[in-house]
């Protein structure tokens, strides 16, 4: 029989009724001809491009073919090498929101902000005396806009000056008494984001302050977390909050919210310390748009992909210790910009900016695991009787390890392709055909529960293959009675730097009368 291997990631309050949970798996969905209907493809790994001040990278924009960087209290421009220049100092700790006119860069620290001139190369804090502070920016027709913070007041700049205020350059997002979280323009509009709504406005071309509040598109669902605020897919995400309560992610659909986390994302956000904290930017890749979202404070980070409507966990594997278990944590990336024809994302903690690459198996040299566990039995096929599980086989893409030809000494290595043999330094020595490989071969570590995923089993494990042998079979025998509940989860897992691709699992078992 086929095993639900296959689905998203939902684990529920309970993880009797639902414990399907995927990290660092992403599946994508076979519209014809395929061999089955989705598959789960590897995330992408973490390529170290440069090291841009001490970290951490706390905003990424370009604009011009240049590259702008925020690393810690410095701002940073790289070129196509991955040059660094430092432009100057800026303040604060936590994110920032940048945007430019075409010739300026204004990056708002929440409070203090700055411009950098790209055809003067000035740089310099915001003075004008009636500046009080930039919480985020936008750009809209000529216009820095900025709402100001712990306010509801909404500003702009002069016309393609960002140095320059008005005293009588504001608006008060009044529709409704909470304050604004954070503003994003979107389509020529200005979405306000407050504690509990949600305003749109647009350019009026009124004498002062421009922009005029956009009748009927008053959206009583508010914002959680200022910089959770993303665009992508002709649409906005963000993680809501109302007068009821918080922690559902939503997307744009005309002028109003729609929920597109799960009652499991949901109860998964509900357990971390504060959600005001997170951070959310998006990318695409391969036709995938994903809605990456992480809770500093909760240590952890979830990835919503439009193509399938479906989520997934993304992580760093901490190695445990004596005192603490190796896990999971949230993944480095910090935030996001598409540059020099790659999506870039910063670290976290350091000054590293990484290219986002789906050939690359490892966190810039770290293990990155992957993880999927699921119920053995489809959706009303338990009924609760014992079976015994004789053979479990992976349906999956095998032979694709990472070759190491080990005759030459420790620094030989082979390439993906599977043919040519170079060393470290990248000089090719010689090409060999298959059969004189020794190659690397790749692990699945399988364990299961019989308790519905409480408690769990010694981990076995099974080769995926060496380079070259596409005809490996991945699969597991006798793996006893379900006892228990009488209710088996599998998990399955890798560290390995090789290409993962899952298109189902094919179980044997034997069913009992007691």
């Amino acid at each position: 029989m086929k095993t639900p291997i296959l689905g998203s990631a939902y684990v529920a309050r309970s993880i009797n009724a639902a414990d399907n949970r995927m990290v660092n798996l992403f599946p994508e969905i076979v519209p014809e001809g395929g061999k089955e209907p989705a598959f789960l493809n590897r995330a992408p790994g973490l390529r170290l491009l440069a090291n841009v001040g001490q970290g951490p990278i706390r905003g990424l924009w370009t604009f011009n073919n240049v590259g702008y960087v925020v690393s810690g209290t410095q701002l940073f421009k790289i070129d196509a090498n991955y040059n660094k220049a430092l432009l100057g100092n800026v303040n604060g700790t936590g994110p920032v929101s940048m945007t430019d006119n075409g010739t300026q860069l204004f990056v708002a620290c929440n409070g203090p902000s700055y411009i950098y001139n790209s055809v003067t190369t000035a740089f310099s804090q915001i003075n004008d005396p009636d500046f009080t502070g930039a919480g985020q920016v936008g750009y809209l027709d000529g216009y820095f806009v900025y709402n100001e913070p712990n306010s509801q007041l909404l500003w702009v700049t002069s016309l393609l000056d960002g140095t320059q205020i008005d005293p009588l350059d504001f608006a008060s997002a009044d529709g409704s008494p909470d304050g604004v979280v954070g503003i994003i323009v979107d389509h020529r509009e200005l979405w306000v984001f407050g504690t509990k709504t949600v305003e749109v406005w647009y350019d009026a071309a009124l004498e002062g302050f421009p922009f005029q509040r956009m009748q009927g598109a008053f959206n009583e669902i508010g914002c959680a977390a200022a910089y959770s605020i993303a665009k992508m897919d002709n649409g906005l995400f963000w993680l809501g909050a109302d007068a009821r309560g918080q922690g559902i992610v939503y997307r744009s659909n005309g002028y109003t919210g729609q929920r597109i986390s799960t009652h499991a994302i949901e109860y998964a956000i509900a357990q971390y310390g504060t959600i005001l904290d997170a951070i959310g930017y998006t990318y695409q890749q391969e036709g995938h748009s994903f809605y990456v979202l992480t809770f500093p404070s909760g240590n952890a980070t979830w990835v919503y992909d439009v193509a399938t409507q479906a989520w997934h966990e993304r992580g760093a594997w901490t190695m445990g210790t004596n005192y603490n278990p190796a896990q999971f944590t949230r993944h480095r990336s910090n935030c996001q910009m598409f540059y020099n024809d790659e999506v870039i994302v910063g670290d976290f903690e350091n000054g590293n900016i990484y290219g986002f690459d789906l050939d690359v198996y490892s966190d810039n040299g770290a293990e990155q695991k992957w993880l999927r566990s699921w119920r053995a039995l489809p959706t009303d096929q338990n009924n609760l009787k014992r079976t015994a599980h004789h053979t479990l086989q992976l349906d999956c893409e095998s032979g694709v390890g990472l070759g190491v030809y080990p005759a030459d000494g420790e620094n030989t290595l082979v390439n993906q392709s599977g043919f040519e043999i170079t060393t470290e330094d990248g000089f090719s020595l010689v090409t060999l055909p298959y059969p004189d490989w020794a190659g690397y071969n790749p692990q699945v570590m399988l364990r299961w529960s019989d308790d519905a995923g409480h408690t769990w089993s010694n981990e076995h494990w099974s080769p995926m293959g060496k380079i070259g042998n596409y005809s490996q079979r991945v699969f597991w025998r006798r793996l006893g009675m379900t006892m228990k509940l009488r209710d088996r989860v599998y998990e399955i897992s890798g560290t390995d730097p090789n290409k993962v691709v899952i298109m189902g699992a094919e179980l044997i078992l034997s069913p009992t009368n007691a």
